[in-house]
C-alpha cells in the first residue's frame, strides 16, 4: 500500500472519529404529519462561514453526516410556518444526535399572550381594555399568569408555555364504540323504534380521514349521518302537519334483499319569515385550539353566519379556557363592527373548563330570552373539556338540565389530533341539539349559510320513529346505521323521552334492509329465536298481506310538551330498479359507502366501484355540488382502503 493511501485512510479514519450525525424527523405541531420540503440548516458557531443545508424528505425526515464534533446553530424553516431557531446544538464525535422538530403554523390571527392579569367571574361583564385570564379558577383580584384576552385588540406578542402540550405528537381523539345492527324476526320483535337524526358531523369527519390519506375510526362511521347528509327531493308537506313522509322498496344494491326506504322532509321556511334569532356564542379559546384548523377556521365560520343575521337578532359572546368570560353582550346582529372585533380579539390559551362556560352561556341565553323565538347556544370546540365537569357522564346530566330551558343547543366540531367526537355527540344528543363538524371553509358555508335554517330554527323536537313490520309479507329486517339512536318500543308513547331535533328544511331519511317471507338465504344472517313456550306468536290473517308495514311518526312542536302522531302504511309492492327514484338509489349509494367505510360484515357484495357506478347514476338535482364532491371522496376512499 502506498504511503499517500496509508495518509488517506487514516486521515478518513480520523475524521469519522471526530464526527457525528444529526438527524430528525419535521412535523405539524400538535401532530404526526410529517412536513416535506422544509429547509434543515446547521452553522458552525465558531466558523460562521461553515453552512450546510438540505430538505426534509416526503416523510419529513433529515439527515446531516459526518459533521465534525462541536457546537451548532440550528434552524429549520417553511413557508406558512413559524422558523425554529435552536443555538448551542453540540455534535459529538461517533455520536448521532436526534432531533425533531415540530413546527408552528404561521397565524396572524391567533396570537398567544402570557400576562399578569385578573380572573372573572362568571356572571362579571367584560368591561373595555379589562383583561381576563382563561388560565385561572382564583377569586377576582388574584393575580395569576395566564391568556389574555384585550377588548381592544391591545397586548404583546410572546409564546404561550402553559395548558396545552404542542410538542405531544399523538392522537387522542375519542368516538363512542358501535355496535352494528343485525337482522331481527320480525315474528318476535315487530317493532323498530329510534330517534330521528339529523346531524352531519360523520360525513365531513369521514372526509377529513380519507383526504388525508387515512381509515376513518371505526366508531367515526355513523351511517344514517353520512346519508343524512345530503338533501332529498322529497314532497313538501300539505296537511297540517310539518313534515311529509314518502316510502318506498325496491332491490337491495349490495344484496339478495329487499331496501325499504323512509324519508321525512320538513316544511321549508323562507329566511325572512324565521323567527327572530337569541344566539350565544360559546368558543372554546383554550390552547388546544392553536392550530390553523381550530381557532382561525372558527373566527371565518361565525364570520359567515354574522353575515346572515339582521337587526331583529341578538348575538352574545362567551369564551372559555381555564375560566369562562362574557366577552360580546347581546348585541344586534347589524352592529356587525362590535361583533366582528370582540371575534377578531379571540386568542387561544389556558386549559379547557367547558362545564363553566356552558353554566354562563346558558345564563345569558336565559336572560336575554325570546318568547317564540330561536333561542339557542351555539357550542364551537374541539371537544377537549379537561377541567372541571370533563367526564361524559357529568356532561350529560348537566346539558339535560340545561334543555329543560326551552333553549336549543348546536355543536360545531373542530379540529384534529385531540377531537372528542364521543363528547360533541353527548352534548347534542342530550341538549336538544344538532351537530356538526366543521373540516373547510365550505363546510362552514353549507351549515351556517346555505342550510341555516335547518342548523338555527327548530321545528319539531322529540322525533321518533316506529316502524311496524307485518310477519305476513317480511321474514326479518335490520335497520342501517342509527345505532346510538335506538329506543325502547314503550318510549314510543312516553312523552318524557327525549329524542331528536328537526330544523326547518331539514329532511330524514331511514333505511330498512328486509328479507322477505320464504326467501332467507345463506347470505343473509337471520336471527334464531326459541319458539315461546307459554304463548304463541299470532299474526293478522293474510287479508292484510297487502301492506308491507306501517311508519309512525311522533314529534312535538318546539315550545310544546305533548306529542302529535302522524302514521303510513306501505304497500306491498316492489318497485322495479327502472322505476326507483334518484332519492332511493342515491342514499342506497351512500349507506353503501359507509357499510364500506365501517367496514360492515353486511356489505354483502358491495365495493367502491358500484358505489360510484350507483351515484353517479342517480346524481339529482345538486345546486350546491355536495353531491359532486360525494364521487370524489368515493374515489379517494378506494386508494385508501386497496
Amino acid at each position: 500500500m502506498t504511503l499517500l493511501m496509508i495518509v488517506f485512510i487514516a486521515g478518513l479514519s480520523f475524521g469519522q472519529q471526530n464526527s457525528g450525525n444529526l438527524k430528525g424527523v419535521v412535523s405539524v405541531s400538535g401532530s404526526s404529519t410529517p412536513l416535506s420540503g422544509a429547509e434543515v440548516k446547521i452553522q458552525s458557531e465558531k466558523n460562521t462561514k461553515w453552512i450546510r443545508s438540505l430538505t426534509s424528505d416526503k416523510d419529513g425526515k433529515y439527515e446531516f453526516k459526518a459533521i465534525p464534533a462541536g457546537k451548532y446553530y440550528f434552524t429549520v424553516y417553511l413557508k406558512g410556518y413559524k422558523k425554529y431557531r435552536k443555538s448551542h446544538v453540540e455534535i459529538l464525535a461517533g455520536k448521532t444526535k436526534e432531533m425533531n422538530v415540530p413546527l408552528h403554523a404561521e397565524l396572524d390571527e391567533v396570537v398567544l399572550e402570557e400576562k399578569e392579569v385578573d380572573a372573572i367571574q362568571l356572571d362579571a361583564p367584560v368591561e373595555k381594555n379589562r383583561k381576563l385570564d382563561f388560565n385561572s379558577n382564583s377569586s377576582r383580584g388574584k393575580k395569576q399568569s395566564g391568556l389574555a384576552y384585550y377588548a381592544n385588540g391591545s397586548g404583546n406578542n410572546s409564546s404561550y408555555t402553559g395548558g396545552y402540550d404542542d410538542n405531544v405528537n399523538h392522537n387522542t381523539e375519542s368516538y363512542a364504540s358501535i355496535e352494528e345492527n343485525g337482522f331481527k324476526s320480525s315474528k318476535a320483535n315487530p317493532l323498530s323504534t329510534f330517534s330521528v337524526d339529523v346531524d352531519a358531523a360523520s360525513y365531513s369527519n369521514c372526509r377529513r380521514f380519507i383526504l388525508s390519506g387515512q381509515k376513518p375510526e371505526k366508531g367515526a362511521v355513523r351511517v344514517e349521518e353520512m346519508i343524512n347528509y345530503f338533501n332529498y327531493d322529497y314532497p313538501d308537506p300539505t296537511d297540517e302537519h310539518p313534515f311529509s313522509i314518502s316510502t318506498e322498496v325496491g332491490d337491495c344494491p349490495w344484496s339478495d334483499n329487499k331496501l325499504v326506504h323512509i324519508g321525512l322532509q320538513g316544511k321549508r321556511i323562507e329566511k325572512e319569515n324565521l323567527p327572530d334569532n337569541n344566539l350565544v356564542f360559546l368558543l372554546d379559546v383554550s390552547g388546544s385550539m392553536n392550530r390553523p384548523n381550530k381557532l382561525p377556521l372558527l373566527k371565518k365560520s361565525f364570520r359567515l353566519l354574522v353575515d346572515e343575521l339582521d337587526s331583529d337578532d341578538k348575538i352574545s359572546m362567551v369564551v372559555y379556557a381555564g375560566a369562562a368570560g362574557l366577552v360580546l353582550k347581546p348585541t344586534a346582529a347589524d352592529n356587525s363592527t362590535a361583533i366582528l372585533e370582540a371575534l377578531d380579539n379571540l386568542r387561544a390559551g389556558g386549559s379547557t373548563a367547558g362545564g363553566a362556560g356552558i353554566e354562563l352561556a346558558y345564563k345569558v341565553a336565559q336572560d336575554n330570552f325570546i318568547d317564540g323565538g330561536n333561542n339557542r347556544v351555539i357550542l364551537a370546540t374541539d371537544g377537549d373539556f379537561n377541567i372541571g365537569m370533563s367526564s361524559d357522564a357529568a356532561m350529560q346530566k348537566l346539558i339535560e338540565e340545561k334543555r329543560k330551558t326551552g333553549i336549543f343547543l348546536t355543536c360545531l366540531g373542530f379540529g384534529t389530533g385531540n377531537y372528542k367526537d364521543s363528547k360533541m355527540e353527548i352534548l347534542a344528543d342530550k341538549g336538544n341539539g344538532n351537530y356538526a363538524y366543521i373540516d373547510n371553509l365550505l363546510e362552514a358555508k353549507k351549515v351556517l349559510v346555505t342550510e341555516i335554517g335547518a342548523t338555527l330554527n327548530t321545528l319539531a323536537k322529540d322525533v321518533k320513529i316506529q316502524v311496524e313490520f307485518n310477519p305476513n309479507v317480511i321474514e326479518s329486517y335490520r335497520l342501517v346505521g342509527y345505532e346510538n339512536r335506538l329506543l325502547a318500543e314503550e318510549d314510543f308513547n312516553d312523552d318524557t323521552k327525549d329524542a331528536g331535533e328537526i330544523g326547518a328544511g331539514h329532511s330524514v331519511t331511514a333505511l330498512y334492509e328486509v328479507v322477505l317471507k320464504g326467501e332467507g338465504n345463506a347470505t343473509t344472517e337471520q336471527p334464531n329465536v326459541d319458539p315461546l313456550k307459554y304463548q304463541t306468536t299470532t299474526t293478522t290473517a293474510d287479508a292484510n298481506s297487502d301492506e308491507m308495514l306501517t311508519v309512525k311518526f311522533r314529534y312535538k312542536a318546539p315550545d310544546g310538551d305533548k306529542s302529535k302522531l302522524i302514521e303510513r302504511t306501505l304497500a306491498n309492492k316492489i318497485t322495479p330498479d327502472k322505476k326507483l327514484s334518484r332519492d332511493f338509489n342515491f342514499s342506497a349509494a351512500v349507506a353503501e359507502f359507509g357499510m364500506l367505510l365501517g367496514e360492515s360484515k353486511y356489505k354483502g357484495t358491495g365495493s367502491f366501484d358500484h358505489v360510484l357506478e350507483l351515484a353517479s347514476k342517480n346524481m339529482g338535482k345538486d345546486k350546491n355540488g355536495y353531491r359532486a364532491e360525494f364521487l370524489k371522496l368515493v374515489d379517494a376512499a378506494k386508494v385508501v382502503y386497496n
